[in-house]
């Protein structure tokens, strides 16, 4: 490669249709292919119950990722990265893989091209019953053809999994 070439980043960051900013593929992406590692402060869950939303605006807003060990959380707002602005969809092209140590990356589960936005399945749950109103506090606004309507894992997402 010459010494004047530069390789386009695998991603970039701007507004989305969707809800706030998105990040996009700054170039073509491979199936399987590592986008960004979803990085920020390693807290536990009771820290993060007591922290502030992301948005003053909107407490449902957070950086937050949970760990599956189910006692850390990922808090983006404190030394993430761009990773915290990829949005939900309900058809994904990405999703979340957690190495052993708790590192949390985005692959991409087809191939991607240049100028898509990115975008995993938050599957969020909750210990609270799933109410209209907090299904319309984390509604979907993915506009996907079968889009649940909210952010969080239903009983059919979980079936499939099982």
């Amino acid at each position: 490669m010459p010494a004047t070439a530069t390789r386009k980043p695998k991603y970039i960051v701007r507004r989305s249709r969707i809800h706030g900013r998105g990040v996009y593929a700054g170039r073509d992406l491979a199936k399987g292919e590592r986008v960004i590692e979803y990085k920020g402060e390693v807290i536990g869950t009771r820290e993060a119950d007591r922290r502030p939303p992301s948005d003053p605006d909107d407490d449902s807003h957070t950086f937050f990722f949970s760990l599956s060990d189910g006692k850390r959380v990922i808090d983006a707002a404190v030394g993430g990265n761009a990773a915290r602005w990829i949005n939900h969809s309900c058809a994904p092209n990405c999703e979340s893989e957690e190495e052993d140590d708790g590192r949390v990356f985005i692959v991409t589960l087809r191939a991607i091209k240049a100028g898509e936005e990115l975008f995993y399945d938050y599957s969020l749950t909750t210990d609270d019953r799933l109410t209209p109103t907090l299904k319309q506090q984390y509604r979907c606004l993915c506009g996907a053809k079968n889009c649940r309507g909210t952010m969080f894992e239903t009983k059919r997402k979980a079936k499939k999994k099982a």
